[in-house]
């Protein structure tokens, strides 16, 4: 893409090579293994790439959203899992505590983050998903501690992440306040924070998704990560954070739409059939003609929020719109991909049906597309959700009265 810094050029190549020489060759083996890969997230930290975001005050390198994009693009065309990590090394979780954490907070958590550590954002429940203002976790005030009960789900990085972002309903002196977010960090005061069971996972199999399980967990009033806005609309602050993360998850699902496309990009030159390339057949020609469309529409999408959104968060709008478009574009390219390669598409002896397992999960995790196709809605036509009868006459009164 034309338009990037030399700076963010060279971050580009950086990232590239890295994922090229040491990322790509062990993608197929992090998926059979369902192994975390330690050593290749000590590459990442030892480039620079994990905590990049990090202001520079607090050991990071201070880049912007959109330099963390151009590196998880060239991330996850290798390899969905090391995509992942960056992801959530440099936005999410460590976008929300950088924004809004004190000081101490910041301090502690940024040197693990810098390190290696891949911060776990705990916001899903059983029974609270899309609507996670339903979440049933409690973190009851006692003294100068918080005491967390509850069952958090699909928590990604489970067992291998240090920093956790825990999101709970808090009480004081039997009051809801709101929902805040507690920093917990595994290893440390973490009696009562237990790592339940993995949920075996259709694609990128390289980080663990599992269940957590706070029984009496408590953690000091001083982790606790207040937006601006307080408690009562605290929640909402921190969920802004979660605006980068989806635009993160986007690029992730760009990156291996780009993977795929490129390695089809290649075979259906070589490949034979009726005495010549089938690159010759016109029904071929336009399924790679409407690849490199979607995935160059999704690419720029992303590259606007993630620019707009500098060094603080996109807007609400715009990573909804990238992320259901890289989403969908990653589903549709990585199938047509392996379609044409006709049967070796369907073995295992190419990254191809690994592709198509690593896409599907990204209209799914960090907002479906269907809640974000509403919350684009609602935010067009100026609706809260839930979106009701009443919300819709409420709109209308609105417009009666301009």
């Amino acid at each position: 893409m034309t338009g990037l810094s030399k700076d963010q050029l060279t971050l580009q190549a950086t990232a590239r090579e890295l994922a090229e020489s040491e990322f790509r060759p062990l993608a197929a083996t992090v998926d059979q293994t369902e192994e975390y890969p330690w050593d290749s997230i000590k590459k990442l930290a030892d480039a620079g790439l994990m905590g990049m975001t990090i202001p520079k005050e607090y050991g990071g390198r201070g880049l912007t959203y959109m330099d963390a994009v151009l590196v998880v693009e060239q991330t996850a065309r290798c390899c969905a899992t090391m995509g992942r990590v960056v992801v959530e090394a440099n936005m999410g979780a460590i976008g929300a505590i950088m924004a809004y954490g004190s000081e101490k907070q910041k301090n502690r958590v940024a040197p693990y983050v810098l390190n290696g550590d891949k911060p776990a954002i705990c916001i899903t429940e059983p029974n609270a998903g899309s609507a996670a203002t339903e979440m049933t976790t409690t973190a009851v005030k006692k003294g100068d501690r918080y005491i967390i009960n509850g069952t958090k789900y699909w928590i990604t990085g489970g067992g291998v992440s240090k920093v956790h972002l825990i999101f709970a309903r808090v009480e004081e002196d039997g009051e809801y306040l709101g929902i805040g977010g507690f920093i917990v960090i595994r290893g440390e005061d973490d009696d009562g924070l237990v790592i339940g069971k993995r949920e075996p996972a259709m694609g990128v199999r390289g980080i663990p998704e599992t269940y957590l399980h706070f029984e009496n967990l408590e953690v000091k009033a001083s982790m606790l990560v207040v937006p601006p806005e307080g408690l009562r609309r605290g929640f909402a602050g921190l969920m802004t954070a979660y605006n980068g993360q989806r635009v993160g998850a986007g690029t992730v699902a760009l990156g291996i739409a780009t993977g795929a496309y490129e390695i089809a990009l290649e075979y259906v030159k070589e490949r034979h059939q009726f005495g010549r390339p089938i690159a010759e057949f016109q029904g071929l020609q336009w399924m790679i003609a409407d690849m490199a469309i979607a995935i160059a529409s999704a690419q720029a999408l992303l590259y606007k929020s993630a620019t707009n959104g500098g060094t603080g968060f996109p807007s609400m709008l715009e990573a909804a719109q990238a992320k259901i478009l890289a989403a969908e574009t990653a589903n549709k390219v990585t199938n047509d991909a392996l379609q044409l390669h006709g049967s070796m598409g369907y073995s295992r002896n190419l990254p191809l049906e690994r592709a198509v397992r690593d896409a599907r999960m990204f209209t799914i995790a960090g907002g479906t597309a269907q809640i974000l196709r509403t919350q684009v809605a609602s935010t067009l036509l100026d609706l809260k959700l839930p979106q009701t009868r009443d919300g819709f006459t409420r709109l209308a009164e609105k417009n009666n009265t301009k």
